[in-house]
């Protein structure tokens, strides 16, 4: 019953803005993903888990005019094999503001935005692994608060706030922020180089009740971007990244913090379809929430391993069975410190949008 209300509530929210707002373009778009994910972990770090289902959101856009639209609709999650037929039915509410190279998001987050080919990069921000595990695009798709695009010829930024849980007698508040973004320092198309910086911030708080303890994770850091001269490949990068890790769980026990450092090196290439990369990764006492916990110190039984190594390669295939719709076959072999293990992914996305009415 609390799907189906929250359905007829996006509905009705959908037809209002269409009959309130509609003065320029309406069109019907749809963005829905198809995943399944097989990890075989054995090691001390992170269990095995397989995920299987799919999630997408059907809306309306309501264009005012080039710098306004109102968007509204619905989003559901299906995990395969759940009693639920679906986790999770909430309503699709967002205004998007655009002006120049800007475009910013009040309501729901656009996190498919820069969508790009690879397990390696295909969180909900494209995020490094160590600051946000990619898996949440799956386990955690939907995500709305505040956002920031910024597009220009020489820097690419997303700036986000996504507001997880609000601040009530059995639990504090839950925010995560961040930023990610590009600044192009070469342009000689011989050899380009950019500055790459990354911050991820997971906030539990709020002053309306007590119900917990209030704490902080954060880590980021800048690093470079180089792409190298094609060769026979399409296109081939290599990027470096110095991470900085500070995870407060409890503020008023600062004996319990911890801050580490991390070195995060990946080279990738593509040719044809085909995507091929190998990270190399060395940290001391890095502890960061919603961080592949690959890359963290902290073991599942909470221990600490201060020094960590881990090293990924991995092989993806990309399909364009037609213009809307990708596919992604990959695998990937990970060394965890001494121990060997495999995964391997499916992941199909479709993005449509078809025009309903145009205004005089």
């Amino acid at each position: 019953m609390r799907h189906l209300t929250t359905v007829a509530l996006a509905g009705i929210l959908a037809l209002a803005a269409v009959d309130a707002l509609a003065q320029e373009r309406i069109s019907l778009g749809a963005d829905l993903s198809f995943y399944g994910d097989n990890t075989e972990f054995f090691n001390p770090w992170r269990e095995g888990e397989t995920l299987l289902g799919s999630e997408g959101r059907i809306f309306l856009d309501v264009d005012l005019n080039d710098q306004v639209t109102v968007r509204a609709g619905v989003f559901g999650n299906h995990s395969f094999g759940d009693e639920d037929t679906f986790r999770t039915v909430r309503p699709v509410l967002a205004l998007h503001l655009r002006g120049g190279r800007s475009h910013f998001i009040l309501g729901s987050l656009d996190t498919a935005r820069y969508r790009k080919p690879g397990a390696d990069r295909g969180g909900p921000h494209e995020l490094l692994p160590p600051l946000q595990r990619e898996t949440l695009a799956f386990t955690r798709p939907d995500e709305a608060g505040l956002q920031w695009f910024l597009d220009s010829d020489r820097i690419e930024q997303e700036l986000w706030l996504n507001w997880q849980q609000l601040n009530t007698e059995t639990h504090r508040e839950a925010f995560d922020t961040g930023v990610r973004g590009e600044l192009a320092l070469v342009t000689d198309p011989r050899l380009p180089i950019s500055l790459s910086y990354q911050f991820h911030l997971v906030h539990h708080g709020g002053q309306l009740f007590d119900s917990g303890p209030v704490g902080d994770s954060w880590a980021g850091g800048p690093g470079f971007v180089v792409r190298l001269p094609d060769g026979p490949f399409d296109k081939q990068t290599v990027e470096i990244h110095g991470l900085v890790a500070r995870d407060v769980p409890d503020r008023a026990v600062l004996e319990s913090a911890e801050t580490g450092f991390g070195l995060f090196t990946r080279y990738a290439a593509e040719k044809a379809g085909w995507r091929s990369h190998f990270i190399a990764w060395r940290a001391r006492d890095f502890v960061k929430e919603e961080g592949d916990n690959h890359y963290g110190s902290r073991r599942g039984d909470g221990r600490l391993t201060r020094l960590r190594h881990y090293f990924e390669t991995g092989l993806t295939r990309i399909f364009r069975p037609a213009d809307e719709v990708g596919v992604e076959l990959s695998a990937r072999l990970h060394r965890v410190d001494t121990v060997h293990d495999y995964s391997y992914r499916i992941l199909a996305h479709i993005e449509l949008a078809r025009p309903l009415w145009t205004g005089p």
